[in-house]
């Protein structure tokens, strides 16, 4: 568990790393090849699985298989003497939910969550479709403390709609182009991040004002809180604003 720049948590934990989803912007395949040992996983799963941190001249190597999906097992227990409240978000190093991804490492995931209920634990996946597999399977937990959030780029992305026994949430992040959205375009989700693309990519997007604003005009329809990562403060001006979910008064 890390303490992160990452301005809606507390934490992240990465028990998984890596992705196949090869988007262009993606910050953590930078970071990951970067700072991985470019070894090479499995060569039909294209996965690994390590029990054991791989060391190296005394230092942990946290990205031995770069970004190839990795299951570092043996980061499980990180939490386990965090006895303060955080909002961590899982994986963010990763996407849990990724069609690649074993069920078995997810519910090994969810146990580890399920053993530390004194924190708010923060899922988010390209793949929702992958939240409505387990759900109807009956291995999606429904607990106050899990939030399943969808990342969208676009009015086409796909977001979980769990009803109102799931904690959802919608990431907008990067804001690609301006969504088109009015009530009801989120469905049942509880809450919305809204984020600019980062870093200096050579086709990176800069975001419009007024795309923010129609979504935040679209959250207020049904009284969503709208939460604006830093990457909009200066966009934003005095309407930034970050809000959660978990502190809207009843």
């Amino acid at each position: 568990m890390n303490k992160t720049k990452i301005d809606y948590c507390d934490a992240t934990w990465n028990p998984i790393s890596g992705c196949l989803h090869g988007c262009e912007y993606c910050y953590a395949r930078r970071i990951a090849e970067r700072f991985g040992n470019h070894l090479i996983p499995h060569e039909e799963r294209k996965t690994a699985e390590i029990e054991i941190p791989l060391m190296r001249e005394g230092k942990r190597q946290p990205y031995p298989f770069d970004f190839y999906p990795t299951f570092h097992r043996y980061k499980l227990d990180e939490y386990k003497n965090k006895e303060k409240p955080r909002n961590i978000f899982v994986c963010s190093m990763a996407d849990l939910f990724g069609s690649w991804v074993p069920d078995s490492w997810i519910q090994e995931v969810f146990e580890a969550c399920a053993k530390a209920p004194q924190h708010r634990y923060l899922f988010l996946t390209k793949n929702p479709k992958r939240y409505a597999v387990l759900k109807n399977s009956g291995n999606l937990p429904r607990q106050e403390n899990f939030w399943y959030g969808s990342t969208i780029d676009n009015m086409n992305a796909r977001m979980f709609n769990g009803g109102f026994r799931y904690n959802t949430f919608i990431s907008a992040e990067p804001l690609l182009e301006k969504l088109n959205v009015g009530i009801g375009s989120f469905g049942s989700a509880k809450w919305i991040i809204v984020g600019a693309e980062t870093g200096n990519r050579k086709n990176k997007v800069v975001p419009q004002k007024e795309w923010v604003h129609v979504i935040t005009e679209a959250a207020a329809l049904t009284g969503m809180p709208v939460f604006m990562k830093e990457s909009l403060r200066a966009l934003m001006g005095a309407d930034f604003r970050q809000e959660y979910p978990w502190e809207q008064q009843p």
